[in-house]
């Protein structure tokens, strides 16, 4: 091989040689700037998460209030009992009974029970729906709650505006700083699945607590 056949050799292997590209800054920063719209939620999804978190709040109130578990205990299901009846209802109990269900991830059920007790008048539960509904971006179905809840329900004095506003600065307050109201125990939880076992095949719980679960309840309230 000659020297002349060498060098076009290597003249036909030399990889082509650009200038180096300058970075373009004003591109660069608009890049970062959609990524970043991208990734900020917008104010329907903030809103939703807002109202779940409210909800949570207002569960555990109810929760932990003393007298839960008396309440519960008036619709629980006991040997003998028939169906329960509006004239038996007891509106508190199907109100913390949902929130129970709702603090252990069963929504649907929850929602079951609420519709049950803002039937019969509390609007505690229509405000338990108002937000339930809400955090699933369900706005018809929210504010047809929220109606029951401010103009439409029982004899009692609904709440006002500043009763309501009250209620999402606590709830950003809990947010931020935590709350003292305990969330249901890893007990409770076995409790309501136990007793979503009995209606396999449903996602939602229409069966009446029992008393065991009574007594857990109970327990969880007095620590």
């Amino acid at each position: 091989m000659t020297a002349t056949t060498l060098d076009a050799l290597l003249d036909g292997a030399r990889l082509p040689v650009t200038a180096p590209r300058r970075f373009d800054v004003a591109a660069g920063l608009r890049r970062l700037a959609a990524d970043a719209r991208r990734l900020t939620p917008t104010p329907e999804i903030a809103r939703a998460a807002q109202a779940g978190h409210r909800l949570a709040v207002v569960c555990r109130w109810v929760l932990n209030e003393p007298a839960a578990a008396d309440h519960v205990a008036k619709i629980a299901e006991e040997p003998g009992s028939g169906p329960l009846t509006e004239e038996h209802m007891d509106v508190d109990g199907a109100l913390v009974f949902g929130c129970l269900l709702y603090l252990t991830r069963h929504p649907e059920s929850a929602q079951f029970w609420w519709q049950l007790a803002a039937g019969a008048g509390s609007r505690a539960a229509a405000y338990c729906l108002h937000l339930h509904h809400l955090a699933l971006g369900e706005s018809k179905r929210s504010w047809h709650w929220f109606h029951q809840l401010t103009h439409s329900m029982a004899d009692t004095a609904p709440p006002d505006a500043a009763f309501l506003e009250g209620l999402e600065l606590f709830a950003g307050y809990v947010r931020t700083n935590g709350s003292t109201a305990q969330a249901p125990t890893c007990r409770l939880e076995h409790e309501v699945d136990r007793l979503a076992a009995r209606t396999p095949g449903s996602s939602v719980i229409v069966a009446r607590p029992d008393r065991q679960l009574v007594d857990e309840l109970q327990e969880f309230t007095q620590r």
